[in-house]
């Protein structure tokens, strides 16, 4: 895997979980092991023994091969590894950038951005996806042809809950059911990941980036997405929105056109097949238009102010 820090290093990591994927994904004998893997009855067994008390045994050699820091994470004790894994990081380690036109990162993770061109396609490992796949709706979709895309990829050692990106209304939440296959670039390289994988996603009308969506990708071994609020509901910059279990997962953003500018660094990194590291909160764009309100988007859509 190909990754650069937000001060440019390149990080080049081959670890043993990349290697079995790419057995799984590329091999013949490999995929039809998948073909199991994948399936939802796998994910709920999976699910049931990371929740049992017996699989907080494998928690302390889990941290020390990935080199886990946990003294940025709340301290307790762990009833097993799904407890592990929805961890709480200690308040202060992912401080929000508050300025008003700077978009944030809604999690942990491995980022990349994307233009969505007029046909509502973007292309990711050399796979074309469209954003009416992705959402299942084509009338939606249309929101978004000549916007953005920014894929973030949590992987297992990432902090993996997540949160709103700016203030504004959310409407409800919908689940599309799928298979779950890894989000690792070795799936990407072999399969349209984000539009056969279990997904959910809210459309969101923000104060400065305009209407967006918020989607959620379960990956292999993930059983559940949760999130906390439903239709309606007023959104809060930093504010937790969710979590995933256990497994890999990744967050996606779509925005319309001229609404984001995405940092220089991340863009010039996709354009070179490499992740960019970013943490939640931090700087990951810019508003297009500094002096958006929602107040002249909701007019021109014939709605009222939320009342913030």
């Amino acid at each position: 895997m190909r990754y650069k820090d937000r001060a440019g290093t390149l990080i080049v990591r081959e670890t043993g979980q990349d290697k079995f994927l790419r057995f799984l994904y590329g091999r013949k004998a490999g995929r039809l092991l998948l073909r199991l893997l994948i399936t939802r009855p796998v994910t709920r067994i999976c699910a049931c023994a990371f929740r049992a008390r017996f699989s907080a045994a494998f928690i302390k050699g889990f941290v020390k091969k990935n080199s886990i820091d946990m003294s940025q994470y709340e301290e307790r004790k762990y009833t097993s590894y799904n407890d592990f894994f929805t961890r709480r990081i200690r308040e202060g380690q992912r401080p929000v950038d508050r300025s008003p036109n700077v978009l944030i990162s809604p999690c942990d993770g491995k980022a990349t951005a994307f233009k969505i061109d007029e046909d509502t396609r973007f292309s990711v490992k050399n796979t074309v996806y469209t954003v009416s796949s992705l959402l299942k709706s084509k009338e939606l979709a249309a929101q978004f042809h000549g916007g953005t895309c920014v894929i973030i990829r949590l992987t297992v050692d990432d902090y993996h809950r997540y949160c709103y990106v700016d203030e504004g209304v959310k409407g409800e939440n919908i689940y599309i059911s799928g298979v779950f296959h890894t989000v690792n670039p070795a799936a990407a390289e072999h399969a349209p990941i984000y539009q056969e994988n279990c997904r959910e996603y809210t459309v969101i009308d923000t104060i400065h980036f305009g209407r967006m969506i918020h989607l959620e990708v379960g990956a292999l071994l993930v059983g559940k997405i949760v999130n906390y609020h439903g239709a309606a509901y007023q959104t809060h910059r930093g504010e937790e929105k969710g979590r995933f279990e256990f497994g890999g997962s990744t967050v996606i953003l779509l925005f319309q056109k001229n609404k984001v500018e995405i940092s220089p660094d991340i863009l010039m990194n996709s354009g070179d097949d490499c992740e960019t590291i970013v943490k939640m909160g931090e700087e990951i764009g810019r508003c297009s238009e500094p002096h958006f309100t929602w107040e002249s988007e909701a007019s021109d859509r014939g709605e009222s102010d939320p009342g913030f």
